[in-house]
């Protein structure tokens, strides 16, 4: 089976994001495997380890993103590919890493293509099911189970507290959701193998783009962080006070009634 991730580099979970000039400051900053991207590796390897086959781990963005890539292969992927725009694109949005992805998977005849279901930095989850549009292939989200008979893959999908069984025929990309599995952690062995496993890098020339192709769609006005929270208010009194306070306070300081 010719099976396919999508990866991407993202902020550790526990680092504190500063803003400088209205750009994210990532000076000093750790960066980690978008953590959605983690079960979506776990499931390729569980799949390949039944079916056979082989896993190819795909990023888009700069150098710095081999040691997230390293991590996917010592983990258990077979290969690795980073699509390096550094110095090609300016800017970008979804739109572009999808372009990107799809324009580098259209040849390659994949049978399953998972990805996260959304990135922690920029939540939208799109890439996966654009990716999925451009190459002309079903797809579905949030899934928490996923089970492949020939041709036919039966999907169980999250849908806020309930869940949803699709089935849907190969190739399919989907997107993985939290409760799918447990994520492994690298071995020592796995990351030996990772250092001679290969890592290819290709750029737009080698797809066939040009920078106008991948032109983002949509345009960042403002970065900022949220408010800071304030002080919650404990009320005092009897049962019935309270109620009239609380009424009082959601019209006047929180103004939702």
């Amino acid at each position: 089976m010719n099976i396919f991730v999508l990866m991407k580099r993202t902020f550790d979970t526990e680092e504190k994001i500063v803003i400088q000039n209205g750009q994210v400051n990532e000076d000093g900053a750790e960066f980690i495997i978008n953590p959605y991207d983690e079960y979506a590796i776990e499931e390729a390897i569980q799949v390949r380890d039944k079916f056979g086959g082989e896993i190819t781990v795909v990023a888009v963005g700069n150098e710095e993103a081999e040691k997230e890539l390293r991590t996917a292969l010592a983990m258990g992927c077979d290969k690795a590919v980073l699509i390096n725009t550094e110095d090609d694109v300016e800017e970008s949005d979804q739109y572009t890493t999808a372009k990107i992805i799809a324009e580098f998977l259209k040849d390659k005849q994949p049978d399953l293509i998972l990805a996260g279901n959304v990135a922690i930095d920029g939540g939208s989850g799109q890439v996966g099911p654009r990716v999925a549009e451009m190459l002309g292939i079903p797809y579905v989200t949030t899934i928490t189970k996923l089970e492949i008979d020939g041709g036919k893959a039966t999907v169980v999908r999250d849908v806020e507290g309930d869940e949803e069984v699709i089935e849907a025929s190969l190739p399919l990309l989907v997107t993985a959701q939290q409760g799918l599995n447990e994520p492994r952690y690298p071995s020592l062995p796995g990351i030996m193998k990772a250092k001679k496993k290969p890592l290819d890098e290709l750029e737009l020339d080698d797809l066939d783009l040009e920078e106008e192709d991948v032109e983002p769609k949509t345009k960042t006005v403002e970065i900022f962080l949220p408010p800071k929270k304030e002080a919650g208010k404990i009320l005092q009194g009897e049962l019935e006070e309270q109620v009239k306070e609380l009424v009082t306070l959601l019209r006047t300081e929180a103004k939702v009634i």
